[in-house]
């Protein structure tokens, strides 16, 4: 990928699917629809209601967490004012949850976050952890993509073991692909990305480039 599709800024690296719909990096998307597929045959209907996300999007994400716009979360999911905390601290809070503008796994279309789209029907997904938790709604799911999704080449790259992001049970990468871009996106590419963009809390992320480069996009869970 060129830095452009690296940091979401482009969207030539991806492709449409409209059964189920989402959008996917172009090597992504067979071996996605092989796992749905495997997934259907086992009882759960598999949904990415995340894949792709553009730089603007992440951007928007971002600046409203910062502001306290959107709920804000600590490391054991306790709700925070975001306006009582200093901006390195808004930052490093924001991380635990969500991925800087230009560093999203999603910007690659090789991350989705799945759920079982018959289970409940007609309920509102929630990608928070006690829906997957063992007598949570999509538990089943959860254990079945853990048995499983490692032959289509999919893992966990957020299980809060290495990685600076909290563990997301609904997050799964391709990582074929998305180990490639992971050593791609550098901090230089990450920076120039960042440069123009009106982002909140900017000062302090560009201070901290490196270290925030370091914990929350080249450490993560291997599978």
């Amino acid at each position: 990928m060129n830095p452009a599709e690296l940091t979401g800024r482009a969207r030539t690296h991806v492709m449409e699917l409209s059964a189920p719909a989402c959008t996917l990096h172009i090597h992504v998307a067979t071996p996605f629809l092989a796992l749905r597929r495997a997934a259907l045959d086992a009882g759960f209907a598999l949904e990415a209601v995340s894949g792709f996300r553009d730089f603007d999007r992440q951007l928007s994400i971002w600046n409203a967490k910062f502001n306290g716009d959107r709920p804000l979360y600590d490391a054991l999911g306790n709700a925070l004012d975001a306006r009582s905390l200093s901006p390195a601290e808004r930052v490093t809070s924001i991380l635990l949850w969500s991925a800087l503008p230009g560093a999203s796994r999603h910007h690659w279309g090789t991350d989705l976050d799945l759920v079982d789209a018959a289970t409940p029907p007609g309920r509102q997904a929630r990608l928070v952890p006690e829906e997957f938790a063992p007598g949570g709604p999509f538990a089943g799911l959860s254990a079945w993509l853990e048995q499983n999704a490692a032959r289509f080449g999919f893992f966990r790259p957020f299980r809060g073991e290495l990685s600076g992001v909290r563990p997301e049970s609904w997050h799964y990468s391709f990582a074929p692909v998305a180990d490639i871009a992971r050593r791609q996106l550098s901090p230089a590419v990450l920076g120039a990305a960042l440069a123009d963009a009106p982002l909140q809390g900017k000062a302090e992320v560009m201070a901290r480039l490196e270290e925030l480069h370091a914990r929350y996009v080249a450490a993560i869970d291997w599978p």
